[in-house]
């Protein structure tokens, strides 16, 4: 591997210094660092660690790990805390496996957590299943620096002795534990922190990120194409810059096109919070919890940096990865990897009577109230519109039916209604649908949402969108969650997809596929669905 040199304003986030220095780089490592006033250096040039997304599904990004790569060294990302769990909820270890060597193929650094919940719960059909014996063998390996996201935080405060077992074995190989506590307060929260549960990403309002913070846990702020709770906890910087990281937990293809890490940084400066620690939260934090093998700009480390235009905008210039130049002036150098489909997908095609609901003189109907830019949902309750001697979508008072299909065998439909779709004619469906990944749906109509589901079915994985006379899907081959082809053409595919969905069938909301695909996710309050049926998320139970 070359030798070179490069000079700038080095960003030193451990000395909380910005002075010129010349890096010398060799054999993909930092070999030396020259500080001197004297050193000629461009005013537009700051060198500073690469950005480090703390937590990530790549799954979520509807590309193979290679693709998600190529994509966000351009703005400055050099390593991601990865969990692997949406895969493994479909295709098992054979998944993370998947995840595991397809990232090997590029030059990132991809950091695989080993999935604490597969199944995330058990009301819901999942792919495959994780054991705590499952669960130490990936922990064992090199690859896996951690446990990822606890989120059966109740089997964690009625100490199940499956979840310990997991937690045990993180804690006796020295690896963090990851959590996923939403909504966690007081006595509870601490029980669940005292169990060696180190970071929280689901904390949507500062109050109870603070109360987590007191308890000694670490706050990830997440900012991603559904949940987005940067606004909420950003200020929580400017006291505790040791104990915060950013993340983006889920990224759909076309808002990683658009920037990362990178954005988060902009945004933390323009509300005049210091830089260096806006940077710690960005570059160092994550390494350091995680005891990654990521570079910090030390002499000694792996070369992994940026060269940036200013430290207001964050304008990339430059990405090293291991001394190797990924991307320069917003073009990648990693290439497209073609990538083996592995998938688990077992469903026939359906029939339009499969999702009528038959009115059985009820006075009203619980009612899921999707929030924008937010996992959680309220409950409502309404009378429920009636034709025909079946219950079906009221479009005036914007509640649409919502299914979720089993793909995994032919069962019964779930179905039940939602509130702030926005959506005046047709359907969508999607296999991606946190986090057993069925077959998720909401429409105006049972003909609509029917021939969505079909689309997904026939492709055995994807996306669609169904409108008077158009129809549109995005297949998603690999595991029903991604696809192994150009990771630009992806996202220009799922832009045009998104485009008719808010366009032509009218969503409302800012992601109408991303929030579509939490609708399954019943270890986030307040209402779910799952392919077994409507579930309180705060009882931890079905409602009859």
């Amino acid at each position: 591997m070359a030798s070179f040199s490069i000079t700038g304003n080095l960003v030193d986030i451990h000395k909380e210094e910005i002075y010129p220095a010349e890096i010398k780089i060799d054999n993909g490592k930092i070999s030396s660092i020259k500080t001197n006033p004297k050193l000629a250096v461009l005013p537009n040039n700051f060198i500073l660690p690469g950005f480090i997304d703390s937590h990530v599904h790549i799954e979520s990004s509807m590309l193979v790990p290679s693709e998600f790569a190529r994509l966000a060294v351009v703005h400055g990302t050099v390593a991601t805390v990865s969990d692997p769990h949406e895969i493994a909820n479909v295709c098992g270890m054979e998944g993370v496996e998947f995840m595991i060597e397809n990232g090997k193929t590029v030059p990132f650094k991809f950091n695989f957590g080993a999935p604490s919940c597969v199944p995330a719960t058990i009301f819901e059909t999942a792919g495959d299943s994780l054991d705590s014996t499952d669960v130490e063998k990936l922990l064992q390996r090199d690859e896996i620096k951690y446990l990822s996201e606890m989120m059966n935080f109740p089997g964690v405060l009625f100490k199940d002795e499956e979840v310990l077992q997991k937690i045990a074995s993180a804690h006796r190989l020295n690896k963090p534990v990851d959590g996923h506590a939403p909504g966690l307060r007081g006595e509870k929260a601490k029980q669940y922190i005292d169990a060696g549960i180190y970071t929280d990403h689901e904390c949507f309002t500062k109050e109870e990120a603070l109360d987590k913070l007191n308890y000694g846990m670490k706050i990830l702020i997440r900012e991603g194409s559904a949940a987005k709770n940067f606004e909420a906890l950003i200020d929580l910087l400017n006291d505790w810059p040791d104990m915060i990281m950013f993340c983006s937990d889920d990224k759909h293809p076309d808002s990683l096109v658009l920037g990362h890490i990178n954005q988060l940084c902009a945004r933390a400066v323009a509300k005049g919070i210091n830089i260096f620690k806006i940077l710690k939260a960005a570059c160092l934090n994550p390494v350091l919890h995680y005891k990654l093998d990521v570079g910090l700009l030390r002499v000694g480390d792996a070369a992994d940096f940026i060269v940036v235009k200013d430290l207001e905008n964050f304008k990339v210039e430059k990405v090293f990865i291991d001394g190797e130049i990924v991307a320069e002036n917003g073009k990648s150098n990693i290439r497209t990897v073609k990538s083996d489909i592995i998938n688990n997908f077992s469903c026939n095609k359906k029939e339009v009577s499969d999702f009528e609901i038959v009115y059985t003189n009820e006075k009203r109907i619980p009612v899921i109230e999707a929030l924008d830019g937010q996992l959680i949902t309220n409950r409502l309750s309404y009378e429920p519109k009636v034709s025909g001697g079946k219950i079906v979508s009221d479009k005036e008072r914007d509640i649409l039916k919502i299914v979720v299909v089993n793909r995994y065998s032919n069962t019964a439909v779930a179905k039940a209604f939602i509130k702030n779709f926005g959506l005046k004619k047709g359907a969508l469906a999607s296999s991606v649908a946190h986090d057993s990944h069925n077959i998720v749906a909401v429409g105006v109509d049972d003909e609509s949402i029917c021939k969505a589901v079909n689309l997904v079915i026939e492709k055995k994985g994807g996306v669609s969108a169904v409108g008077s006379n158009n129809e549109m899907v995005l297949r998603l081959p690999v595991a029903g969650l991604m696809s192994n082809e150009d990771g630009y053409k992806i996202a220009a595919d799922y832009t045009a997809i998104d485009k008719m969905t808010k366009e032509e069938l009218g969503s409302t909301l800012g992601s109408p596929f991303m929030t579509l695909s939490f609708m399954a996710l019943l270890v986030i309050p307040h209402l779910k669905l799952s392919d077994r049926g409507l579930f309180d998320g705060d009882k931890f139970e079905f409602i009859i």
